[in-house]
């Protein structure tokens, strides 16, 4: 999975997802150099929850059926 910045260049390459000791954590390499390991919290995931409103879960929906590409 790519992540990406509002003007089309590649942030982040996520290569895996894994649980550990209670946290997400996301394993990738930043900008196409940096390897690094990002760790979701369950605190930090309540939080993000926090973010979410009809439109937003919506557009998620969407994208779960969408084939476009940038």
């Amino acid at each position: 999975m790519k992540l990406f910045t509002s003007d089309h260049a590649e942030l982040m390459d996520v290569s895996a997802l894994r649980a550990e000791d209670g946290n997400l954590i996301v394993v990738g390499t930043i900008m196409g150099a940096i390897p690094t390991e990002a760790v979701l919290t369950a605190a930090e995931l309540r939080a993000s929850l926090k973010l979410l409103n009809l439109g937003v879960v919506v557009a998620l929906i969407k994208m779960l059926f969408s084939r476009q590409k940038l």
